[in-house]
């Protein structure tokens, strides 16, 4: 089942089911995956690493609309934003712990040759092709930047 039955399938369940949080956030993966597909030089179907891009692109979305729905103390909004996030998170893979992503940071700046903070481009650009999907640039960018000032 390609990513876009998946979707429909879902869409339809949550249909059925009346879940409002899920139809809302399914909602929003079925239009950007519309809107991808209808972009100029856009092929018919979206490979894996369109597919994770275009739900960490929501993601972000969502995250950055949450964080000033609480600075603006609008729970209801927050809530919403909050249950959209759980809802596009299930289609993405299944993020890495902490740990597990500073190890493998340590290794990519070993393979890059990373000494200092200049260099973090050098990380950055090897770190999103290799966790792509499984962290998002926030948190791999702030890693970086932690392991570099301490190296």
């Amino acid at each position: 089942m390609s990513f876009e039955e998946r979707i429909d399938a879902d869409l339809k369940q949550a249909m059925l089911s009346k879940n409002d949080a899920a139809l809302r956030g399914i909602r929003a993966i079925k239009s950007a995956i519309l809107l991808a597909k209808t972009e100029k030089g856009a092929t018919k179907e979206l490979d894996a690493e369109a597919e994770i891009k275009l739900l960490q692109k929501l993601l972000k979305q969502r995250k950055d609309s949450l964080e000033i729905f609480e600075k603006e103390n609008r729970t209801d909004l927050a809530i919403k934003e909050r249950e959209e996030i759980e809802v596009i998170s299930r289609y993405l893979p299944e993020q890495m712990d902490v740990a597990e992503l500073k190890s493998l940071l340590k290794k990519i700046i070993e393979e890059v040759g990373a000494k200092n903070p200049q260099d973090m481009g050098k990380v950055m650009n090897a770190a999103t092709k290799q966790l792509s999907g499984r962290a998002d640039g926030k948190t791999i960018s702030l890693t970086v930047k932690e392991l570099l000032a301490n190296s």
